[in-house]
């Protein structure tokens, strides 16, 4: 057995407002973002502060490593980045400088989509070399991390349900994808030459929402729950759906004034949270007279830890298989 070790992949965040327009050339590969998306998007993080994304995903891999030494099986665990520092090629390049033979390679996305999954996949192998990595391609349904997010949902669910005075539904959300990314293209169609990895359906869709009837099963309080997509962006194109301002609109119509939203696509806050959930959709959902409010995300969860600690040994078996 090799020296082994965990490396845990995330989007990244730029650290500062000036960087968002580099940061930006990133996540499209590239292709430039009209002016007004740009100055937006910087607009959000003003309001915000900045995104602790990465920090975040820093102080989870200490957990995980803290975990697996605690069961006996030792691991440093690196994290990388594929939109900013560190970028995920530097920090594989660092594994193998360190001595790193093995390394279960694991994405804090758990909710598998072949097309965005598939580009952290390939950063990785493009440095990996000698390194044998295995890769967790999705695990939406772990029941660890289904745990971790019902242990995050009670808390809240009984605090807007005791100033309601009634049992409180719950909207779920995932981030949304562009529609082109998750389904493959038609026969014939302009863009039949692109490589689609895997073949039928991208598993997407069905995972994020798998992944909340998990949540929805632990938590039996809750009296009916929906399912959306969030945070659509600014390309071309239709993004997957329903939109949570769409289910927002459904709710108010059934006379709903209550509510908490959880997404359950996301490990920890970012932008999408903090800014997206706590700004748009709270003051949407006041426009509409609901009440919305959101549990603590999962960030410094010791359940989480012990999901990803999870995921990791079983890596570790398959890598002495």
């Amino acid at each position: 057995m090799g020296k082994r070790a965990v490396l845990l992949l995330a989007h990244g965040t730029p650290e500062s407002i000036d960087q968002i327009p580099e940061y930006l050339r990133n996540v499209t590969s590239g292709r430039p973002l009209p002016p007004e998306v740009v100055a937006e998007i910087q607009h959000r993080y003003a309001l915000i502060g900045k995104s602790p994304l990465t920090e975040i995903t820093l102080e989870q891999a200490r957990l995980v490593e803290a975990e697996l030494a605690a069961c006996g099986e030792p691991a440093p665990v690196y994290v990388g980045m594929r939109n900013w520092r560190p970028y995920i090629p530097e920090v594989v390049r660092k594994m193998r400088d360190d001595g790193i033979e093995e390394a279960a390679i694991i994405c804090m996305a758990p909710q598998n989509s072949r097309t965005s999954v598939g580009l952290y996949r390939r950063a990785v192998e493009a440095e990996a070399g000698n390194l044998r990595i295995d890769f967790t391609d999705g695990w939406a349904r772990h029941p660890l991390l289904a745990d971790a997010f019902a242990e995050r949902l009670r808390p809240a669910l009984r605090r807007l349900a005791d100033e309601a005075g009634q049992a409180v539904p719950v909207l779920f959300t995932a981030h949304s994808v562009p529609t082109r990314t998750v389904q493959p293209p038609a026969a014939g169609s302009e863009s039949g030459s692109r490589i689609w990895p895997g073949q039928g359906a991208d598993p997407y869709a069905e995972e994020a929402r798998h992944t909340a009837e998990l949540v929805a099963e632990r938590v039996p309080e809750i009296p009916n729950w929906w399912f959306a997509f969030q945070s659509q962006g600014a390309s071309g194109g239709p993004w997957i759906g329903p939109s949570v301002e769409e289910t927002l609109d459904q709710i108010a119509a059934e006379g709903h004034r209550w509510l908490i939203l959880q997404p359950i696509g996301f490990l920890c806050d970012h932008v999408e949270i903090l800014f997206d959930v706590d700004h748009l959709f709270r003051y949407y959902s006041v426009d509409k007279g609901i009440r919305l409010e959101r549990p603590e995300s999962l960030n410094a969860s010791l359940t989480l830890a012990r999901a990803v600690a999870d995921l990791a040994r079983k890596s570790f078996k398959r890598l002495l298989a």
